[in-house]
């Protein structure tokens, strides 16, 4: 075995081989070659190749056939396909060549070392050329003089070869050029043609893989002559309504051949053709009349033309011309029908007639008006009614009765058959059975069931129904021996009304009516839902029903789908001609979702969704809870107003306590001149029963000289300052609790009256009453019956005129009662009172009366100055024993009545020679 270093060489030698240039130029001979080169092979075949060793490489290399490797574009073969014939030539065999490749290559793999390329070759796969069939030729005329050949066949299949097509033709003494195709295999145009004599073609085909040669095809030229279409058309109509006249010029001498021609035609609009007969044009010509054409109607025309004897070929069509032909009288009378409106008056009939335009072959002309006449069938005697109208419709007024239209149509020619309505004051007739449709690809097929009685003709009726617009109504009429037809330009997903009306002889049926659809889709929006009226297990739902423009087909059902926020949904189905459903069996004081589905043949669509809340309380539990309650609180309300009526003195005096009239006191009775008696003398008169609670006396002499220290000024001084704080709520005499009027106290008199003493007692009192009700108590003053005056304010007016005398009775006044206490001025300073007890009453906590005696008989306080008052009131005080003070008593009685309350007056202190008001 070589070593690595010596395979290396051997590989660069078989390099060097292949690769250098030999003496000639060239590159040198590889190591070997492949037998055959470059094949053609029959797709499907089987294919050897060999590959042989170059015995210069076998010396150097040591590299044998058996050591060869082929491959399919880079894919190695199996070695089943290998054969080594000897130690040079190695063989593959390829039993089905459709799988083969190329490049085929010979490999060395020596020592399974190195692998090296020592030859390859293209392999080519295909199929021979098939026989090819169909040959044909057709000689097409290019001008008036010129011809060319152009012969077609059908090369058969692909042979993935190149192939070679000839088209080859001949005299029978002479052989032309061949025509070789261009760029197609199936075709070829020959120029250089002869008529009048026979010639043979035929088709060659070649390649790699074999030849083959078509049919032979022998025939004169003029026989397959394809001449130019007749030139120069025209077309013009004459005096008959029905004919027109075609002229043309032939581009093709009589000489070489003669003609025979194809003349068609067809109304403006219309795609299809109709053709003149070929009898009538076989012979040569250069003009024709077509009859039986319709009045007043545009036609088309083109013509054609070829050989006479039918060889050969027909030429192109001619360019198209129109013409109209000539006006004529209508074949028909219009179609005519009536809408009748009783919605004013029964007795009184709107009709409208409306009929329809002819048709342009029925109105063979321009219609310039139309005849209406009006004969009322059930009065002999009533004139006939005649209209001209220029449109398709005409309104009537008519009583009811039976009536027979005829309608006429008039053009410049004449006028229609007359087209006859009955107008029956009744539809009594048998009506048609069975009203069907069925929807047709674009068209709407409307069937029904005819009466048993003879029908001359029927009315269909459609309309679209729309919920915005009135229903606009289109017509046809149908004969009376079909039960169905073919409604046109119905739009589908929209909803229409059609209605069947039979016609007889002497009257009509009754219409009947179906709505139809020419398709169904969803409804476009689904039904929105509401609650009328929502309970504490029910709910009372409510819809509106779509519009006819939303349900896009027929509404099938209804479909209500709700559930609770948590819970599964729950479906029902609801009959489509329903607005309102109940939902029962619900749970109370819940929250539901509800929305609403509707649907159609073709689908569904669902609208938005409703929440609403049941009741926490069913129907007429809230009542049986509130009756009963406000019964009880009824009931308690008037026996509380029955308590109250019963104990009313009770309450009153509790919530409005009497309040005593001022104008009924002592004091708005009582005069200086005529002053008010008072027992004094009697305990029970100046005290009342249950008047004070507390109550203390102090007599004081006026003409006392001792003096009063500074403590015992004191309860004094107390004295002011309860004056001071009662100012703001009293004025006058009292500014009391006994509303009196404010007015000016005797010792605030600017008048100048001499200052007297008097030995008169005087009572006063301050009275301090509990608070009402826990409210706090405010100190009020009263005086008890006694013998004060009047102070100016109070005094009459008359009082005021009377000078120096009224000054005298009021002395007077003053002193009465002063004997009793002027033989009692040795009692001491302050005198204790009465205790007097109650165990019912507490409602004054104290009173203080004050016992003041004077030497002067003068009134008291008048024309005082503040200091005359201070050494007044000092004087008076030093006649009391120092250390002497008021004790309060308590008195308990029964509370006073409203006529025995003492009058109320503000307190008075005591200075030097008289009262002082504080």
């Amino acid at each position: 075995m070589f070593s690595r270093w010596n395979w290396v060489a051997c590989g660069f030698y078989l390099v060097l081989n292949i690769c250098s240039p030999d003496a000639s130029g060239g590159l040198v001979q590889s190591c070997g070659h492949i037998i055959p080169e470059s094949p053609v092979l029959a797709l499907g075949s089987n294919f050897t190749a060999l590959c042989i060793l170059n015995e210069s490489c076998l010396d150097f290399g040591n590299i044998y056939a058996s050591q060869i490797i082929w491959k399919i574009k880079n894919r190695v073969v199996p070695k089943e396909q290998y054969r080594e014939i000897n130690r040079t030539v190695s063989s593959v065999t390829f039993n089905d060549t459709s799988s083969l490749a190329t490049p085929l290559t010979c490999n060395i793999l020596a020592d399974g070392q190195i692998e090296q390329n020592i030859y390859g070759i293209t392999v080519t796969v295909g199929l021979a050329p098939e026989k090819p069939k169909n040959l044909s030729c057709i000689v097409h005329q290019v001008s008036r003089f010129t011809y060319v050949m152009t012969c077609t066949w059908n090369p058969g299949r692909h042979t993935f070869l190149d192939t070679q097509y000839r088209l080859r033709y001949s005299w029978p003494e002479e052989i032309f050029p061949d025509c070789i195709p261009k760029d197609v295999n199936n075709s070829c145009t020959v120029t250089d043609i002869q008529f009048f004599v026979n010639t043979e073609i035929w088709v060659e085909a070649t390649n790699a893989l074999g030849k083959a040669v078509s049919d032979p095809l022998v025939v004169d030229p003029i026989d397959i002559v394809k001449p130019l279409a007749p030139q120069n058309v025209s077309v013009s109509s004459v005096l008959l309504p029905t004919v027109v006249k075609l002229s043309w010029e032939n581009w093709i001498s009589d000489a070489v051949m003669t003609l025979k021609f194809n003349i068609r035609y067809r109304i403006v609009g219309d795609t299809n053709w109709m053709e003149v007969p070929s009898e009538d044009t076989s012979s040569p010509r250069t003009s024709f009349s077509v009859q039986g054409l319709r009045p007043y109607t545009e036609y088309v025309f083109s013509i054609r033309c070829m050989k006479e004897d039918g060889e050969g070929y027909w030429s192109d069509w001619s360019e198209e011309k129109t013409v109209i032909t000539m006006e004529d009288q209508p074949s028909k009378g219009p179609p005519i029908w009536r809408i009748i409106d009783k919605a004013h008056s029964p007795a009184s009939w709107t009709v409208h007639l409306i009929w329809k335009e002819l048709k342009p072959y029925e109105a063979n002309g321009v219609i310039l008006q139309y005849e209406v006449t009006v004969r009322d069938k059930s009065s002999l005697s009533s004139p006939v009614k005649k209209y001209n109208v220029t449109g398709t419709n005409h309104t009537l007024q008519l009583p009811e009765g039976t009536y027979e239209v005829t309608l006429i149509a008039r053009n410049s020619v004449g006028a229609s058959p007359p087209s006859v309505l009955l107008i029956p004051a009744s539809n009594s007739k048998a009506p048609v059975k069975n009203l069907r449709t069925l929807p047709k690809h674009d068209k709407l097929w409307v069937g029904w069931t005819a009466p048993n009685s003879y029908v001359l003709k029927y009315v269909i009726e459609w309309c679209l129904v729309s919920s915005s617009s009135d229903c606009i109504i289109e017509w046809q009429i149908a004969p009376g021996d079909v039960q169905g037809i073919d409604l046109k330009g119905i739009k589908p997903f929209k909803c229409y009304l059609i209605t069947v009306y039979p016609l007889y002889a002497d009257g009509q049926g009754s219409g009947q009516s179906v709505k139809a659809y020419l398709k169904q889709d969803r409804p476009s929006k689904g039904p929105t839902v509401q609650t009328k009226k929502v309970g504490k297990a029910e709910a009372v739902l409510t819809w509106n029903h779509l519009t006819v423009e939303e349900q896009n087909g027929f509404i099938r059902n209804y479909t209500i789908l709700y559930k609770t926020i948590d819970g599964n949904e729950t479906v029902v189905t609801v009959d489509p001609s329903k607005t309102e459903y109940t939902l029962s069996s619900l749970t109370s004081d819940t929250l539901y979702t509800v929305r609403m589905m509707a649907s159609t043949d073709n689908g569904s669509r669902t609208g938005p969704d409703f929440t609403f809340t049941t009741q926490k309380f069913g129907k007429g539990e809230i009542e049986a809870i509130v009756v009963p309650v406000c019964l009880a609180f009824l009931l308690i309300v008037l026996l509380g107003v029955l308590f109250c009526f019963n104990k009313r003195d009770l309450i009153k005096k509790h919530i409005w306590p009497i309040v005593p009239d001022p104008s009924k006191s002592n004091i708005a009775q009582w005069s200086p001149q005529v002053p008010a008696k008072h027992n004094f003398n009697s305990k029970d008169q100046m005290y009342p029963e249950g008047s004070f609670t507390d109550v203390s006396v102090v007599e004081i002499e006026a003409d006392d000289k001792k003096s009063f220290s500074e403590q015992d000024l004191k309860p004094f001084d107390l004295l002011k300052k309860e004056k001071s704080t009662s100012e703001g709520h009293s004025s006058g005499i009292g500014g009391s609790s006994c509303m009196s009027s404010p007015r000016q106290s005797v010792s605030d008199s600017d008048e100048g009256e001499t200052t007297q003493n008097t030995s008169s007692t005087v009572q006063y009192s301050t009275v301090v009453l509990n608070g009402y009700r826990d409210q706090t108590p405010v100190q009020v003053f009263s005086r008890s019956e006694s013998t004060q005056p009047l102070l100016d304010s109070e005094e009459r007016p008359e009082d005021h005129a009377g000078g120096a005398d009224s000054t005298a009775q009021r002395q007077q006044y003053f002193r009465q009662n002063g004997g009793q206490d002027e033989t009692n001025t040795d009692r001491p300073c302050f005198e204790r009172a009465k205790q007097i007890t109650h165990a019912n009453e507490g409602d004054f906590v104290g009173f203080v009366q004050l016992q003041i005696s004077g030497q002067s008989s003068q009134p008291l306080g008048l024309g005082m100055e503040k200091n005359t008052q201070e050494a007044a009131l000092s004087s008076v005080l030093q006649t009391c024993t120092e250390g002497q003070t008021v004790r309060p008593e308590t008195v308990e009685e029964n509370p006073l009545s409203v006529d025995e309350m003492p009058k109320c007056y503000l307190p008075q202190t005591v200075r030097q020679g008289g009262y002082m008001p504080q």
